[in-house]
């Protein structure tokens, strides 16, 4: 991995979680912070198979809103944290009722701070069709916003379809 910051972004199913743990195989430290909370039965199923796919050569820091503070706590600047993923970090963060401008701020600086290598993984979720309600309409809105903000805080940034990574910048 050449670059030290990568954001992968992509589709649902488009491969971008596997995209970003092919990069960090180079890292012999291997940090994974998650931002899914096990809320139901269906996503507790999911982070279990995450779990297993990633295997045992990875530490997990679990991180549903203070993203910034898990970053900056890794201090071994040889590791290399995959961030999975900023879009399920918003969506709790707009439940949290908290300021998503602030939050996307203190993000994009704790990345220019950050001592180990970042992969930040998120969804583009704005090439579909305009949603119909107020509360999606302000989703798509706030993640454009956020992952405009990371893809220029990062050195690197690929987009992932059909498993196929496209370099964007860098």
């Amino acid at each position: 991995m050449s670059a030290r910051t990568i954001f992968v972004l992509g589709g649902a199913r488009s491969g971008k979680t596997s995209r970003a743990l092919s990069l960090a195989e180079t890292f012999s430290q291997r940090i994974y912070i998650a931002t899914a909370q096990a809320l139901d039965t269906e996503m507790e199923e999911r982070i279990a198979r995450h779990k297993l796919e990633r295997g045992n050569l990875w530490t997990t820091v679990e991180a549903p809103l203070d993203l910034p503070r898990a970053i900056g706590e890794v201090a071994e600047a040889d590791a290399v944290c995959v961030i999975d993923c900023l879009t399920l970090w918003l969506s709790n963060l707009m439940g949290a009722d908290r300021d998503i401008a602030k939050e996307t701020a203190r993000l994009c600086n704790a990345v220019a701070q950050a001592r180990p290598a970042l992969i930040l993984v998120s969804n583009e979720v704005g090439l579909g069709i305009v949603p119909d309600n107020a509360l999606a309409r302000a989703f798509r809105d706030h993640q454009g916003r956020l992952n405009q903000a990371v893809a220029a805080s990062v050195d690197c940034v690929e987009f992932v379809a059909a498993g196929l990574p496209l370099r964007l910048k860098g």
